[in-house]
């Protein structure tokens, strides 16, 4: 079982920003991730938000050994052609210590900064399934030119493509069938935050077994496209799930002792927010980080 962080962009890197991430990495964290957002829910709304690219860049510096990654990135504003360009530009700055945590996108705030109506789930899907081949080429082919319904990239070079061959991983957020396929096909590791009607009004137990539902149609999903289920990762974004890990280091080793027998591999916490969601004993969370991963095995 990894244990990863996802640190929110929401200090300046002045102010704290690089001190997070200097902490992530001697914590031992596996990986450390930041929202792909132009700006997110409230409370974060109306507060400072910074860009993932730039964020990840400036962590690139500031660590040496921390995995670093997007949670997640989305078609809402972003465009595989320039988006393959500035990938193969972190992969290169880290030395090879990036994954692309990658989804589908919501209706939230992303969908309309650009000054447009948000799209249906059904068109949020139906972009995802061309985004995703169109940027896994790009990361692996010297040059692509296609021309698809939705995205077209004309002679876009890759040169020098990325230090991980034969591209940077994928971690697919998905939850329906279509992007169970994708992530059977494309991706490194599989993520989900579990069921959002368990989340919302469920106990602990309903959730797992609805985590239980999930990781059976992604296995469904491998059959599908003759993917051996265990070569894929799973991996939960937790602080969504009504489980609450971080009330000690006990409830934690339990909670992730259960999520191991789904066969998830990795778990993400939120990096402690006072007065959010995300709020934590900043004692427990650096326990959990250091003493958890010699219980779990």
């Amino acid at each position: 079982m990894r244990l990863s962080t996802v640190i929110l962009p929401v200090r300046r890197w002045s102010e704290g920003g690089r001190e997070m991430w200097r902490r992530a990495e001697e914590l031992g964290f596996h990986a450390a991730y930041t929202y792909d957002h132009l700006s997110w829910r409230v409370p974060f709304r109306d507060g400072p938000w910074f860009g993932a690219v730039p964020t990840l860049t400036a962590a690139a510096a500031a660590t040496s050994r921390l995995r670093l990654g997007t949670m997640v990135t989305s078609p809402n504003f972003r465009h595989p052609v320039p988006l393959a360009k500035e990938l193969i530009t972190l992969d290169d700055i880290s030395d090879g210590r990036v994954t692309l945590g990658i989804g589908a996108g919501g209706s939230g705030f992303d969908a309309t900064a650009l000054g447009r109506h948000p799209w249906t789930r059904r068109e949020r899907a139906d972009r995802f399934a061309e985004f995703v081949p169109l940027l896994d080429r790009l990361l692996t082919e010297d040059e692509v030119t296609v021309e698809g319904t939705y995205y077209a990239a004309h002679e876009a070079r890759g040169l020098p493509g990325c230090v991980q061959r034969p591209r940077l991983p994928f971690t697919v957020a998905a939850t329906g069938p279509r992007g169970l396929r994708l992530a059977a096909r494309h991706g490194q590791s599989w993520l989900t935050t579990g069921d959002r009607a368990a989340n919302e009004t469920g106990t602990p137990a309903d959730s797992l077994a609805a985590l239980a539902r999930q990781t059976e149609a992604l296995e469904k999903a491998c059959a599908d496209t003759g993917r051996a289920p265990h070569t894929l990762g799973r991996t939960l974004l937790t602080g969504f799930t009504p489980d609450r890990p971080l009330e000690s280091l006990d409830a934690f080793v339990d909670f992730a002792g259960r999520l191991a027998t789904l066969g998830f591999d990795e778990l993400v916490l939120h990096w402690p927010l006072p007065g959010t969601r995300f709020e934590a004993d900043t004692s427990v969370f650096e326990r959990v980080a250091t003493e958890a991963p010699a219980q779990l095995g």
